[in-house]
């Protein structure tokens, strides 16, 4: 099989082509395991805090992605309940223990051995990968194989965002940031909170444009003013100028949620001008996202068929997974952005 490899950290601002071209063995299930024959990937940002070395693997060469929806062409020993022919998606959560405290009280995401596809696991910027059956789902016929890649990670975990906000209908969304997840997030907004107004921070007139095509009540620059103060903000962006913007625009007692595995250092020393009286006081509350759960992936699913919530993505073929990541990191991609082995 041909896979795209990443085989060192590298600074994408100097290096164009992070990931190699390789031939490799097609991989053999394990116990418990299946193995798919990839129709399609998403590309995340998460890959460019893999590369760039701010989650890095634990080992090297490893394939990156985690977004990935297949067809079952093997099963391992132990496998009941998945035919062969089937489709099946992974999503970032490759494993998890199981047994620990937080496993059982429903906090797999949290698990001290967690481990993430693509980067603790070989993901699916490959013709085929492994996976463990137990975190694997059934697609949706409503969805393709493009349509569904994007799901399983801007879309779940913009749904775990969603949810952690706590937000009530009726009660203003601001969503800063307006990349795969974020557009996501808006559509499913509109499902379960018809009555919430959404407004949507951005850096890009490009992106402000894109939120008012999808229903955005309001759109502005990323400190720009809204027209009232949001119950709740999801930041998606990967700088801290947009952590400090929201916490200006919470009302009282208003939640952020931060959905990002990593946060560059570019701007980092913005936190030095951090006033408890703007962004902290009047009991304003912060709260990360971490990883993500198979409960939060099936519900998102079941969700996305039931209203056709449908991303709006790009498919590239696989081996130009290194222009589709640099378009990411620079700002030039719209939507989500799919890889299709050819």
């Amino acid at each position: 099989m041909y896979a795209m490899l990443l085989e060192r950290v590298v600074d994408l601002s100097v290096e164009t082509q992070p990931l190699v071209w390789r031939e490799l063995a097609v991989p053999e299930p394990g116990a418990g395991e299946i193995l798919l024959r990839v129709g399609a990937c998403g590309v995340c940002h998460t890959e460019l805090d893999e590369i760039e070395g701010r989650t890095p693997p634990p080992r090297f060469p490893v394939i990156p992605g985690h977004q990935v929806v297949g067809r079952v062409v093997a099963c391992g020993d132990g496998v009941a309940g998945i035919e062969v022919g089937s489709r099946r998606g992974v999503a970032w959560i490759y494993s998890a223990c199981g047994h620990c405290d937080l496993c059982l009280s429903g906090h797999e995401n949290l698990c001290p051995e967690f481990r993430a596809t693509g980067r603790d696991a070989d993901g699916g910027y490959a013709e085929y990968m492994a996976a463990p059956a137990a975190f694997t789902y059934p697609i949706p016929d409503c969805f393709t194989d493009a349509d569904a890649a994007p799901l399983l990670c801007g879309g779940a975990i913009g749904y775990r965002s969603l949810m952690l906000t706590g937000l009530r209908d009726g009660q203003t969304l601001g969503l800063t940031g307006f990349g795969a997840s974020g557009h996501q997030v808006l559509k499913l907004a509109r499902h379960l909170y018809p009555a919430s107004p959404v407004f949507v921070f951005a850096r890009s007139e490009k992106d402000r444009d894109f939120a008012r095509s999808l229903g955005a009540d309001w759109a502005g620059d990323t400190t720009a003013n809204p027209p009232e103060p949001c119950a709740s903000i999801i930041d998606t962006t990967p700088a801290w100028l947009p952590v400090l913007a929201a916490l200006e625009r919470l009302r009282p007692g208003g939640r952020l949620v931060i959905n990002a595995i990593r946060k560059e250092p570019r701007d980092r020393e913005l936190l030095a001008g951090i006033s408890y009286e703007r962004h902290l006081w009047m009991e304003k509350e912060i709260k990360s996202v971490a990883n993500i759960t198979r409960a939060d992936v099936s519900a998102f699913l079941d969700i996305a068929a039931k209203m056709g919530l449908k991303p709006e993505s790009q498919s590239f073929p696989l081996e130009e997974a290194n222009r589709v990541l640099l378009d990411l990191r620079h700002g030039r991609a719209r939507g989500a952005a799919v890889l299709i082995p050819t």
